[in-house]
């Protein structure tokens, strides 16, 4: 076989958006021969990520990823972008991280025989999160820590707040590419960044609120309401937000917890304390992993209430998103709890999607599935959740989902 003669293509270009899909095509090959392909990347820690799957070429000397079926591997049937939600560490409990996105990640892409191993093409998939236009501005103003994502063009644009989760520090895919898509958007780091304490020892709702401040007042900012996207840990923070301060538009909550954990909420004279865990609901699965579902009790009992946020006096949208396999915590029953709240108090402001067999970690499309990692509350690795494959689907429509959610509640609220 003339190697020489083999292609790998990735389809409409070798570079791209991180949540955008791609087609990944060989040709060439000589008809029916296996062929295995695998994807491999670096993150920005120096931990490897890989996937392989089988395949057998066509009639035509062809494997079309969007036609044509995995035969084993990392996963089996067709699956468009397998080779890339399907990435796993080399190293167990890692989840994939990417701080700064000024660079895209480069997910390298082979083909190898299928009876040899030998290398017959290769290509290396750009995947960035910053367009043409886009403004990427670090802030440091006041108490405020973070990275502004200004969207291309006149605006003005609807803002988000971003907040990511315990032991995050922050991230910024999520922020920059639903910058891309339209909105001004404030990565805010709430520990652990720069001169940020590392183990607060109480967090300052005033800080947050300098936050919202801070955004209303960007000139690419159309106001009045501002919107909130939070996850795991962050998503109390964004119910207390939505539930004491004002001008809060629209908020997102991904698995979040409607009583305040961890550690204590301050806001002017006021603490709320977090809602105690039960260490012996705490289990171990066979290979050793915390599951910690079952450690934070039902947050509405009597003996919990203390620690539980007075949602009830928002006056903005939420979107409650829901892993029902979420092992960090029982989000089904807290958005449940929610939303009991909510109507007891003749709120329909609310809307809960729910994802059957997704895992913790919701988040942009196309990231690979993270099954464990360490947890920096409980200072040890825990278990996630979740199967790959739906944990993937979840996370694109989850991804629709939130733009359509902000656009109708931050772009209606300006007119």
């Amino acid at each position: 076989m003339a190697y020489s003669q083999i292609r790998l293509k990735i389809l409409p270009s070798a570079r791209c958006l991180f949540s955008k899909r791609v087609q990944v095509k060989v040709e060439g090959l000589a008809p029916h021969k296996p062929v295995e392909l695998r994807s491999r990347l670096v993150d920005d820690r120096g931990v490897i990520f890989k996937a392989s799957a089988q395949y057998k070429a066509d009639e035509a000397g062809q494997v079309d990823v969007c036609r044509a079926p995995s035969l084993g591997g990392s996963y089996t049937g067709v699956e468009p972008m397998g080779l890339f939600w399907a990435m796993a560490p080399e190293t167990p409990h890692n989840k994939l991280m990417k701080k700064n996105v000024l660079s895209p990640t480069l997910v390298e892409i082979e083909a190898l025989s299928g009876e040899t191993g030998e290398l017959l093409a290769s290509e290396t998939n750009e995947r960035g999160f910053m367009v043409e236009g886009m403004k990427r501005i670090p802030v440091e103003e006041g108490r405020i820590r973070g990275v502004l994502f200004v969207p291309p063009g006149k605006g003005p644009f609807p803002g988000i707040v971003d907040l990511y989760t315990f032991g995050g520090g922050l991230t910024e895919p999520r922020a920059s590419l639903l910058a891309k898509n339209g909105f001004v958007v404030l990565a805010l780091a709430y520990y652990g960044y720069k001169d940020l304490p590392k183990k607060p020892k109480c967090l300052d709702l005033e800080y947050f609120e300098e936050a919202v401040t801070y955004l209303r007042r960007q000139p690419e900012v159309k106001g009045p309401g501002i919107g909130i996207i939070s996850i795991s840990h962050s998503g109390g923070l964004a119910l207390s937000m939505s539930s004491f301060l004002s001008g809060i538009s629209a908020t997102v909550c991904i698995n979040a917890c409607i009583a305040n954990t961890v550690i204590p909420l301050r806001y002017k004279d006021m603490v709320i304390p977090p809602l105690t865990p039960v260490i012996q609901n705490v289990k171990f699965t066979d290979s050793g992993l915390v599951d910690i579902r079952d450690a934070l009790p039902d947050p509405v009992l009597e003996e919990n209430r203390a620690s539980l946020l007075p949602i009830e006096r928002a006056s903005c949208q939420f979107l409650f998103a829901v892993s029902e396999d979420d092992r960090n915590w029982n989000s089904p029953l807290f958005a449940k709890r929610g939303a009991e709240i909510l109507r007891n108090h003749g709120k329909e402001s609310f809307k809960v999607l729910t994802y059957p067999k997704a895992g913790h970690f919701l988040e942009v499309p196309h990231m690979p599935y993270c099954p464990s990692t360490f947890h920096a509350a409980v200072g040890r690795d825990v278990v996630f959740g979740g199967e790959p494959k739906a944990h993937s689907e979840a996370q694109l429509d989850l991804w629709e989902k939130v733009q359509e959610f902000f656009k109708s509640h931050l772009a209606a609220k300006s007119t």
